[in-house]
Parts: C-alpha cells; sequence; structure tokens
C-alpha cells in the first residue's frame, strides 16, 4: 500500500469515526429526551386521573370525568384485583388486553415497552390503593410511532452524513496528501536518477517560503548531495592526483632498475635516485596514513609538556636548512611558553606551514616566524610574501583531498599531495586550538596556529588577530 493511499485511508477513517462517534451521542440524547419527555407526560396524566378516581358506596372505582382532562394520545385503563378492566379511555375501549399484561400486579410505579396491534406503547403501570387497600392497577400508555419515526429520521441523517463525509474526507485527503507526498515523490525520483545516472550535481526543486517538516527535508537533502558532490569530486581529484604522484617515482625507479641491468653494473646516481622516489613514496603513504587516523578520531597524540619557544626555534633552524640560503627566514619575538602536546605533532605542523611557505615564496624574500603568550593562549605566526591564495581558495584549503588548481600550484615542481594543511588542521584541533589563515594574491600569507596553554582547562576560543602584511 502506498504512503499516499495509507495516509488517505487513515484521514478518511478518522473524521468517519469523528463523525459516527458525533452521531451516536446526537442519536441517543435525542432519544433520552424524548422519552423522558414522554414519561412526564404520562406521570401528569396518571395523576390526573388518580386524583378523579373515588370509591363508590358498592366499593367500586368511579371516574370523575370533571377532573380528568388527558390529550387525546393518552390512553388509560383500571384494572382490578382480580385483573378485570374497570375503566378505560375513549380510544382504549377497543382493546381487549391490557396495555401491559406482564406489568399487572406490580407494587410500584413501573414504565415499560409493549406492542399493542403491532404499534409500540410506552406503558406507566401505578397500583391503586385505598387506605392501605389494594383496589387495582392504573395503567397509561402512549404510542412510541413519534418516537421511532424520529429516530429512523436521525438514522438516516447521520448515516448519510456518515457517508458522505467518508467520500468528501476521502477526495480531500487524497488531494491534500498529493500535494504533501509531492515533495517526497520528487525526491524518489531524484535519488532513482542519481543512482542511475551517477550524477551528484542533480538538485530538488526547492518550493518558495515552504518552512514546513517536509521544506527541511528537501534542504536538507540538497545540502547532503552538494557534501557528497564536493567529497566525490575531491576523492576523484585526489585519486588522479596520487596517480600521477605514484607514476612518476614508480617510473623513474623502474628506468633506473633497467638502466643498472642494462649495465650490469651498481650506479650511484641511479640508486640515489631509486632511493629519493623511495622517500617520496613513503612520505604519501605515511601522509594517507596519517589523515585516516585523523578522520576517524584515532590520531595518536602523546601529551607532555612541550617548551614551545624552544620548538620554534628547532623549526627557525630546519627551515632555513630547507630553504638553502634561498629565503630570509627570521624568527621574531619568540617568547617563552609551557603547552601540553604531542612535540612531534607539533613540530610536524610548523614544518609543514613553514615549507608551504617556502615553496610559494619567490627567492630572496623573507619568511616570518613570530611566536607570543596572549592570555591563556600561544600565538604561533608564519608569514610569507610570496604568491597568496585566492579567496575563493581559502574556505577550501583545510579540506581533505584539496589542491589549488590555479598558477599557485601548477608553478611548483613538488606541491605535495594536498594532505599537509588538512594534517596540520587535524593536529591543532586535536589539541585545542586552532589555524587561522589571512592572505592576499601577490603580496603574501599568514597562517596563525593557537595553542591553550592547558589541555585541562581550555579557554575560550580567541578572536583572529593575525598579523598584517607588510
Amino acid at each position: 500500500m502506498s504512503l499516499r493511499l495509507n495516509l488517505t485511508l487513515k484521514y478518511a477513517g478518522l473524521l468517519s469515526g469523528v463523525v459516527i462517534l458525533l452521531s451516536i451521542v446526537v442519536y441517543s440524547m435525542v432519544s433520552v429526551v424524548m422519552t423522558n419527555r414522554m414519561d412526564a407526560n404520562l406521570e401528569t396524566a396518571a395523576n390526573q386521573i388518580v386524583s378523579g378516581l373515588r370509591v363508590d358506596e358498592a366499593g367500586g372505582l368511579v371516574l370523575d370525568p370533571a377532573v380528568v382532562q388527558v390529550s387525546s394520545t393518552i390512553h388509560y385503563q383500571v384494572w382490578s384485583e382480580d385483573q378485570e378492566i374497570l375503566l378505560s379511555s375513549q380510544n382504549a375501549q377497543g382493546l381487549e388486553a391490557a396495555l401491559d399484561s406482564t406489568s399487572l400486579g406490580v407494587t410500584g410505579p413501573v414504565f415499560k415497552e409493549s406492542d399493542l396491534q403491532e404499534e409500540p406503547f410506552r406503558v406507566l403501570t401505578v397500583p391503586l390503593t385505598v387506605g392501605g387497600q389494594a383496589y387495582g392497577w392504573l395503567q397509561v400508555g402512549c404510542s412510541l410511532a413519534e418516537l421511532r419515526h424520529t429516530q429512523w429520521l436521525l438514522r438516516v441523517v447521520f448515516g448519510g452524513t456518515a457517508i458522505f463525509a467518508i467520500i468528501v474526507s476521502g477526495l480531500i485527503g487524497w488531494v491534500i496528501t498529493r500535494q504533501a507526498l509531492e515533495p517526497l515523490a520528487t525526491v524518489s525520483q531524484v535519488a532513482r536518477q542519481i543512482m542511475i545516472t551517477d550524477d551528484l550535481s542533480l538538485r530538488i526543486p526547492v518550493t518558495p517560503g515552504r518552512t514546513d517538516e517536509i521544506g527541511e527535508l528537501v534542504l536538507s537533502f540538497n545540502q547532503t548531495l552538494v557534501r557528497l558532490e564536493r567529497l566525490f569530486n575531491a576523492q576523484r581529484r585526489f585519486l588522479a592526483d596520487v596517480s600521477h604522484e605514484l607514476r612518476t617515482p614508480l617510473t623513474v625507479i623502474k628506468g633506473n632498475i633497467g638502466l643498472m641491468r642494462m649495465l650490469r653494473e651498481v650506479d650511484d646516481e641511479s640508486m640515489a635516485s631509486i632511493e629519493s622516489e623511495v622517500d617520496r613514496l613513503t612520505r604519501l603513504v605515511g601522509d594517507l596514513l596519517l589523515m585516516a587516523q585523523a578522520e576517524t578520531g584515532r590520531m595518536p597524540l602523546m601529551l607532555e609538556q612541550v617548551e614551545i619557544d624552544e620548538l620554534v626555534f628547532e623549526v627557525f633552524e630546519q627551515l632555513k636548512v630547507l630553504s638553502a640560503g634561498a629565503h630570509d627566514i627570521q624568527g621574531e619575538n619568540i617568547e617563552p611558553a609551557m603547552v601540553t602536546g604531542d612535540r612531534d605533532r607539533l613540530k610536524q605542523v610548523l614544518l609543514n606551514l613553514g615549507s608551504n611557505a617556502i615553496k610559494y615564496t619567490s627567492p630572496g624574500e623573507q619568511i616570518l616566524l613570530n611566536q607570543s603568550v596572549s592570555g591563556n593562549w600561544v600565538q604561533i605566526d608564519v608569514i610569507d610574501h610570496g604568491l597568496g591564495i585566492e579567496e575563493e581558495e581559502l574556505s577550501h584549503i583545510f579540506e581533505r583531498f584539496y589542491r589549488g588548481d590555479k598558477s599557485r600550484s601548477r608553478a611548483q615542481k613538488d606541491v605535495g599531495f594536498g594532505l599537509g594543511l588538512p594534517i596540520a588542521y587535524w593536529i591543532v584541533r586535536n589539541h585545542g586550538g586552532r589555524i587561522d589563515v589571512a592572505s592576499e594574491v601577490g603580496r603574501g600569507t599568514v597562517f596563525t596556529v593557537w595553542l591553550p596553554i592547558s589541555q585541562a582547562e581550555i579557554p575560550t576560543r580567541p578572536i583572529h588577530t593575525a598579523p598584517p602584511l607588510v
């Protein structure tokens, strides 16, 4: 059964149930009110008749016509102790039997229903006593034909209303559920198209101004598709880059091995080339493993007290070696400070940022390392005056597998695998800190690493105050 039909049947059933319940209540109330009114009329008539009854000299019962003025619709009979009829109304004289023969002999007033000549009657039976002596019974009755006719009309009206409500509610429910579930049908259609075509660029049309749950579902679905498309595109780009990175060292290794086989001797230059390419492959595998650990939250961190100023000095010296004198690397405002963290991982972050600065900075330009203490935070700035980063790329540089496609990356011979900054981001975040970046194309880039002094009480995130480019 489809969801639309299921909801329509439930909607029609609920509305029909309410109509039927309301009909039963109204039907019962009308029946009770009319029955009570009829009983009251019978009691009034019985009281008038009893007040007009007299005992004659012979001990029989007589009725004073001047006292008794009952409606012509009222039938009454007076029965003796021997169950012989003594008196009766004019409209009951044609009846040979009692209005309610089963109630003759009762000791108190009793209301019952009986059939007389195939016509239903409501009968009140009252025992007659004078001075404690029983003289017989008075039976007062009224036809129930009007009540039965009214009840029949109510059943017809309420039955027709219920059927009409079922039909109308079903039609209305079918139309309403079609409009309400139309976006879900579109979601299902788009999902099938994506499954068939593998095209994650497809989106569900959004109805303007729709803020209900289905509208939120459509927006969430589209946002999920955007993230999946971005992730798959990044993975495709990453696989293409990794394939390219693997092809080059493997080709070099294979060529050098082939050359040594031809020469039948070990060539030092070929061995050095092979060793360099193996180191490159090792770095790639290591980065991939570390990124996988970061993504799954299992990045190993050996926390200890780290003299961050000493660590910055070590990075400063290693960057001078990496630069080989091609850049003016300076360390300024390095203040003594201690942080709790993994020394090797923090060093990896700073080396990664520093090596990026060397790659994208022209020879002779200055690269600065600043380290200061700001409240409960240690601030480390890596400032270069290189190519800079395009504004639209700044929001993506810490994404997994992201590598810029502009001249910033194409102009470099060795631009890495696009994993360095994401790894640095995960390391800093797992230390309770963050990385900020500010850049201007043609003027340079500033990366700012914030680290909390204490891991036990990580303070509120600092406001970004990266130093300006000069």
